[in-house]
């Protein structure tokens, strides 16, 4: 091979792998969020026992049946004009021990955890779950900064709206969403966070996906868990699957570490099991976090 050739080829190869880089930094972000846009069902309709604001109480035996929780479909607006669906649901008949935010993972939308919604709710919290813009039928595209607009109007809806105290409210991140309250925390002190699969870093976890990819170079989202819950001075638990197939196990128990947290490692149980769901190892970490 000729210098002027092997100069093209690598010529060639070098406009190659520039073209796909720029491809992968043009589509990143639909990698990393995974939204279903599906409009979301009203919260009564898929919570076990749920009632609307102001339903007749439900006849038939109360020590057999689901207790009754009040659910309400609520819009939070955001600082940059978007209208979101949540729903924000409470124990009927008696003041909630506490508040739970619950942010999401990266997938899906919230009708997926009415499940954890409802155990939280029978547990006598009150549950705020919200979809971040461009899921479950809300407006706009996710992002970083999206996020971190969609999660402060979550907190405002419950502080301004509600006028439910900070010290009343406890975070709850699943995955992604622990870098959403985690970084909601720095500003908003909560009466505890619960971190559910945490990841060090958004490149840290990428890496893992994409081990072929300069990760950190490209990516324009950052959420650095571990940096942010290192400065936090509250509450932390966090919750591991001892078999985490999307967020390495040891990540997770990298940011307990920085966070002083204390571990509830579930033996076994990967990323998106039931047990890490809806789990009650779950509910009681939540519960403990909630002040006496």
């Amino acid at each position: 091979m000729t210098r002027t050739v092997l100069v093209r080829v690598v010529l060639v190869a070098v406009v190659v792998v520039v073209l796909l880089l720029a491809a992968v930094w043009a589509v990143q972000r639909r990698l990393i969020y995974l939204p279903d846009p599906t409009p979301v069902p009203a919260a009564a309709s898929v919570l076990p026992g749920a009632v609307t604001t102001g339903a007749a109480p439900r006849s038939g035996d109360s020590a057999t049946r689901t207790p009754e929780v009040i659910a309400e479909d609520v819009r939070l607006h955001t600082a940059d004009g978007l209208e979101l669906g949540a729903w924000y649901v409470r124990p009927r008949g008696r003041e909630p021990a506490a508040t739970v935010l619950v942010a999401g993972g990266n997938g899906g939308n919230r009708a997926g955890r009415a499940p954890l919604v409802a155990k939280l709710a029978q547990a006598g919290l009150a549950v705020l779950a919200f979809d971040y813009r461009g899921y479950g039928g809300n407006p706009g595209d996710p992002s970083e900064d999206g996020l971190a607009l969609d999660v402060r109007a979550a907190h405002r809806f419950l502080t301004e709206d509600r006028r439910i105290p900070p010290e009343r409210i406890v975070f709850y991140g699943e995955s992604l969403g622990c870098a959403v309250v985690t970084e909601l925390a720095l500003e908003h002190p909560p009466a505890g966070l619960l971190l559910r699969s945490p990841f060090v870093d958004l490149a840290a976890v990428g890496a893992e996906i994409y081990p072929y990819l300069p990760v950190r170079l490209l990516l324009r989202d950052r959420f650095p868990v571990k940096e942010q819950v290192a400065r936090l001075r509250v509450p932390v638990v966090v919750v591991v699957g001892g078999r985490d197939s999307i967020v390495p196990p040891v990540q997770s128990r990298e940011v307990a570490a920085a966070a002083s947290a204390r571990l509830v490692e579930i033996p076994g149980a990967d990323h998106n099991d039931p047990v890490l769901l809806e789990g009650r190892e779950l509910v009681e970490a939540v519960t403990s976090l909630v002040p006496r």
